[in-house]
């Protein structure tokens, strides 16, 4: 999984058809917890989809770009346009649904 910072985001999401990004923190218990099924679905979903982190402690603009005020959020974009997003640590199933939907 990649990791995002302020410095280096436009350009990795407007290089990638379809990007998951996690935006967590470490003093986050559910980033936590979320990052194990992430690392899961990312095994199922390898060269379909790209995953990548952005930690909101140290990214405050990428952060606050997209209105994050709660974590776990994870955005998916296609095409470098936001084109979903779920909050809070859900279960594998409602990630692997969110990407199917955009698979196209």
């Amino acid at each position: 999984m990649k990791t995002l910072t302020d410095a280096n985001f436009d350009g990795e999401i407007n290089a990638n058809n379809l990007i998951l990004v996690d935006f967590w923190a470490e003093w986050c218990a559910p980033c936590r917890m979320i990052a194990t099924v992430l690392e899961e679905v990312s095994s199922e979903f390898k060269g379909k989809v790209e995953f990548a982190k952005v930690d909101v402690s140290q990214n405050k603009n990428t952060a606050g770009r997209f209105k994050v005020t709660a974590i776990p959020t994870m955005i998916l974009f296609k095409n470098g346009k936001q084109v979903n997003s779920i909050i809070g640590a859900v279960s594998k199933e409602k990630i692997k649904g969110m990407i199917n939907e955009h698979l196209q």
